[in-house]
């Protein structure tokens, strides 16, 4: 966002944290705006949120942010962390040529059509090693990524599809742009938040009148029954 700052028009990092409830509903769940998206902004930000009330997280799926990462695992320990397929996806098509990347692209994706763990995995190791040759650095990134991108494995195969990627974030940032690039330059961080939170409280609202975005089934393997332990889960790193 752009906003000014004694005189000066500077860029402000926007976060929106969404979640699902133990019982299937999405909410949004933070806001906030810091001059970066290192880790000194994202920890007070996740702090925040549990100050609110929020626990047993079990994945958090974003972007490869660093800082984003570090503060997870300072604050959210046990939660495991998915990397977005489709950001991925996308840093593996600008790592060859364009003529490549329609192809590569295809090629990754065959992985997440597979119909359980283990064929996903050995479809994951395939494809590195058939790019090893032609296309070392992309073989090396999916090396490097495969436990951050297969994350979603480790869960019931249900809510597969809702946990790979972050696309209802991504949906509302799309709106959030749409009513944000109206404006332009703000005059200060404080109408940021004024608009922005305003947004954020209708999509909230609409989402309570939708239909729960993990079914029941989804969630009684997520939440089993009080007394059983849940799955041991992989940690973010």
């Amino acid at each position: 966002m752009k906003v000014r700052d004694g005189g000066r028009v500077v860029s402000l990092a926007m976060v929106v944290a969404i979640g699902v409830t133990a019982s299937g509903e999405r909410e949004v769940r933070g806001l906030d705006v810091g001059p970066s998206e290192a880790g000194a902004f994202w920890l007070p930000f996740l702090r925040s949120l549990g100050a609110r009330g929020l626990g047993g997280v079990q994945l958090v799926i974003s972007d490869a942010h660093e800082g984003l990462k570090g503060a997870l695992g300072a604050v959210l320990q046990g939660a495991a962390w998915q990397c977005c397929r489709v950001h991925f996806v996308r840093n593996a098509r600008a790592l060859v040529p364009k003529t490549a990347a329609q192809m590569v692209a295809a090629t990754i994706r065959t992985v997440f059509v597979q119909p359980d763990a283990a064929p996903a995995r050995a479809t994951w190791r395939r494809v590195a090693d058939g790019f090893r040759e032609r296309l070392p650095r992309l073989a090396a990134l999916l090396d490097s990524a495969e436990a951050d991108v297969l994350a979603y494995l480790a869960f019931p195969r249900e809510p597969w599809q809702q946990s790979w990627s972050h696309n209802p974030l991504e949906r509302l940032n799309k709106e959030i742009k749409r009513r944000t690039d109206v404006v332009g330059i703000f005059p200060n961080s404080t109408v940021v938040m004024r608009l922005v939170g305003a947004v954020l409280a209708e999509q909230h609202d609409e989402w309570q009148g939708c239909r729960r975005y993990f079914s029941a089934e989804s969630l009684a393997k997520l939440y089993p029954p009080a007394g059983e332990p849940l799955p041991e889960l992989p940690t973010a790193r």
